[in-house]
């Protein structure tokens, strides 16, 4: 495995080493990164720094500035200053050891310039992996670029799926509109591997939601983009019908300030908890004993997409979710499938009130309904979406 040093990172969950096999070999290595650059300028700790959507926020001059060069100059992302490092590094692995295939996941989507690179130059075959689009992504119309930056930009991510051995990405939606980018054929189609978790962290079962509140719980950054405003007003209408006396909502992880804003324009901050970034296992905690979890997917030329891999520790929770995004897309779709919750549109107040009420009400009478069961998630098990990066991976061996 070949990654990089300590760097700006919005968050750091240390604990998370522990998933990392004893046998694995990880190999570091510096990066020139702007972030830690910029952080150290304005005086912020690296995990102050902003690395995704920046909807909502205002801007210092020097922070206008700095999204502009970021924008034009770093492309296709701030961390493309460990690609000279990671090709350097990759060349040594190579050569000193059995290296059959090389695998490049992002964003960052400069990874896939060092994959590029490393196939170019020692023939070994190379997989790129897309967890998001590349400037379809969800803030990517938030950035100040140029049209001679947004031509670069296309034309890098052109190059990219064009010379990768093989493409994978998280969603139906998202294959389709990388496929149209690469004139691949139908042989060379683009896979679907999802996101899945990880029964080591989230082993699914019964999950017993909290008896002192009915809490509606939504776990990690909750950006401006993301501020869910029709479901905040269907608990407030909730609320003042008086059906939800014990009401508790909690966010747990960075919460924007216009998301406190709205919450607090709707009277519900007297029963909002704010829980700051806490360690996975305790993130895990708060989910198995919410009545309602949260998901929210920010509204963005390509949503029906998104399939972020909350939606999946989740499902894996055993409590229901209710989500707010696109009905049609290809969340809605396996929160349909694995009959785990629904997913509303952003303004359709009055079904997620009623959606609401009936949980609180099964709550209230101390039946709980209960999420997804373990059966329906066995697909979306990490092992078994491991099986399919490897056979993507023994696939493009086998061409050699």
């Amino acid at each position: 495995m070949l990654t990089v040093r300590e760097g700006a990172f919005p968050a750091h969950d240390r604990s998370l080493a522990a998933d990392v096999p004893a046998a694995a070999s990880v190999h570091r290595t510096p990066s020139l990164d702007p972030h830690w650059f910029y952080a150290r300028l304005a005086g912020r700790s690296d995990d102050e720094v902003d690395v995704g959507s920046v909807e909502g926020q205002q801007e210092t001059g020097m922070e206008r500035v700095a999204r502009w060069i970021r924008a034009n100059l770093f492309l296709p992302d701030a961390r493309v200053g460990w690609v000279p490092f990671s090709v350097w590094r990759g060349r040594q692995l190579v050569a000193e050891g059995d290296v059959d295939a090389i695998l490049t996941t992002g964003p960052p989507h400069s990874t896939h310039l060092a994959g590029a690179a490393l196939q170019a130059l020692t023939g070994v075959p190379w997989v790129a992996d897309f967890r998001d689009p590349w400037t379809d992504i969800n803030y990517y119309d938030e950035l100040p670029h140029t049209r001679w930056a947004r031509r670069l930009d296309a034309a890098l991510e052109r190059t990219v799926l064009r010379q990768a051995r093989a493409v994978t990405t998280v969603s139906p939606t998202w294959r389709d509109l990388l496929t149209g980018k690469t004139g691949r054929t139908a042989g060379e189609a683009i896979t679907v591997v999802q996101n899945g978790f990880d029964v080591d962290d989230l082993s699914p079962g019964e999950a017993v939601p909290s008896t002192e509140a009915f809490e509606v719980t939504h776990v990690g950054s909750l950006y401006a983009s993301r501020n869910p405003t029709g479901l905040w007003r269907a608990l407030r209408r909730l609320r003042d019908e008086g059906v939800m006396p014990a009401l508790r909502i909690r966010l747990v992880g960075t919460v924007d300030a216009n998301v406190r804003d709205a919450l607090r324009a709707q009277g519900l901050m007297d029963v909002t908890e704010l829980i700051p970034y806490v360690p996975h296992d305790e993130a895990v905690a708060y989910m198995r004993r919410a009545g309602l979890l949260l998901l929210s997917i920010e509204s963005f030329p390509q949503d029906e997409g998104m399939m972020t891999g909350k939606i999946y520790e989740y499902l894996a929770a055993g409590r229901p979710i209710v989500g707010v995004g696109p009905p049609g897309g290809d969340a809605a779709a396996l929160l349909r499938k694995t009959e785990g919750g629904r997913l509303f549109g952003r303004d359709d107040v009055s079904g997620l009130a009623q959606y609401i009420r009936h949980h609180y009400e099964a709550w209230a009478a101390d039946t709980p309904q209960r999420g997804a069961s373990p059966e329906a998630l066995d697909p979306y098990r990490r092992r078994a979406q491991t099986k399919r990066m490897g056979a993507v991976l023994s696939g493009v061996c086998s061409d050699e």
